[in-house]
């Protein structure tokens, strides 16, 4: 039976986060990055985390790359979503990482969905599941049960955009400012009706994708 009884709301998560500044929330998680100085470091870092893991029966997703680990907590067993078991591993390795001088930087964290314009998102889902060996997600989307890949998921529209495929680029919203002033420097149309949840990007060919925030994200309990 999943554990449902310590899921956060989003007024709980934020309280929560502003005593763990190394960290933000994203889709379902707590994520941050941690750079150590040297790639063993980041090992040690690596090992530490896993014995913290061990200790508290609470594994997070763990990505390493030279001397930077990407580290995100959520609670499987609660529909994928941030309870206070989550808070708890991150607050302990956030002292494991600072006992290692290891530096936070969250917002190198980014998190990549592929969205799908579509009338009829049954009629496509299981093509898009199997060829992919993904299972169904939180809210009709689409994952990897291993972390790898993008997620997908269906716009459900009575006027798909001729351009179906769009990318979600996640980040915090702490860190979207320089990125999104970048972008439109690029000359790229940026619809930002929606803005903060979400900036639609459209380039000179009329591809499109959108460059998200957490606001508008996470469970209303």
């Amino acid at each position: 039976m999943a554990a449902t009884d310590d899921i956060l709301t989003r007024p709980q998560i934020d309280e929560a986060l502003g005593g763990l500044p190394d960290w933000r929330y994203r889709l379902g998680g707590l994520v941050t990055v941690y750079k150590t100085p040297t790639a063993a470091g980041a090992l040690e870092l690596i090992a530490a985390v896993g014995r913290l893991a061990e200790e508290r029966n609470h594994h997070p997703d763990l990505d390493w790359r030279y001397n930077r680990v990407f580290i995100r907590f959520s609670s499987h067993d609660a529909g994928t979503e941030v309870t206070a078991r989550d808070v708890g591993a991150a607050a302990a390795v956030s002292e494991a990482a600072a006992a290692a001088g290891a530096q936070a930087e969250p917002g190198l964290y980014r998190t990549v969905d592929i969205g799908i314009d579509t009338a009829a998102a049954t009629e496509i889902s299981e093509v898009w599941r199997v060829a992919l060996g993904y299972k169904k997600g939180r809210f009709g989307d689409l994952v990897d049960p291993y972390g790898r890949g993008p997620g997908l998921w269906f716009q459900e529209t009575d006027t798909p955009n001729d351009n179906r495929l769009h990318l979600d680029i996640h980040r915090s919203k702490a860190e979207s400012a320089p990125v999104l002033d970048k972008t439109a420097a690029t000359g790229a149309l940026m619809n930002s009706d929606h803005a903060p949840m979400w900036v639609v990007v459209t380039d000179a060919q009329g591809n499109r994708l959108c460059l998200c925030t957490e606001e508008g994200h996470g469970p209303d309990l």
